[in-house]
């Protein structure tokens, strides 16, 4: 087992210190809640069918500042009409260090959106609830299952790209 940490450990002193990250920033970049046939809506006649995608993205701001992107969608629909669409667009300025660079993207992708989500999670609740309906309370998200994911389907996309 010492010999797992004297590796780990020798990885952090090469990359000039432990591994770590801090929010500089965060924010809404874009907000949309439509409710397009309410009043109606707001008394369904049958439950709606809930269909809710997550997409992360990143951006270099500098060396060590990255601008990562969380965007999360939610529609209701019934067969009959639309319930409620929810569209929020967070992002965070992120300061990452002493990350060696062949670990910089799934860290980057993996850990900062993982930071956002309780504070997005909780807009889309507040959205949801002022337009009329029970909070939309998103389960937990495992960031590093989507990332893996993302880099598979990428993959099958372009098999020349590595992991």
């Amino acid at each position: 087992m010492s010999d797992t940490n004297d590796a780990a450990e020798g990885q952090v002193n090469q990359a000039g210190g432990a591994p770590g990250m801090s929010i500089i920033a965060q924010y809404i970049k874009d907000l949309s809640f439509e409710n397009p046939n309410a009043p109606q809506s707001l008394q369904p006649s049958e439950q709606p069918k809930l269909d809710i995608n997550v997409n992360v993205g990143a951006q270099p701001m500098s060396d060590d500042q990255f601008e990562v992107v969380l965007t999360l969608t939610a529609n209701a629909k019934t067969p009959t009409m639309t319930v409620f669409a929810i569209e929020l667009v967070y992002a965070g300025v992120f300061r990452v260090v002493g990350v060696p660079q062949e670990h910089l993207h799934p860290f980057v992708l993996i850990e900062c959106p993982r930071m956002l989500f309780p504070f997005a999670r909780n807009i889309l609740a507040e959205a949801s609830r002022n337009g009329g309906f029970p909070p939309l309370m998103l389960d937990p998200i495992d960031f590093a299952a989507l990332y893996r994911q993302n880099a598979e389907q990428a993959a099958q996309q372009d098999p020349s790209r590595p992991n």
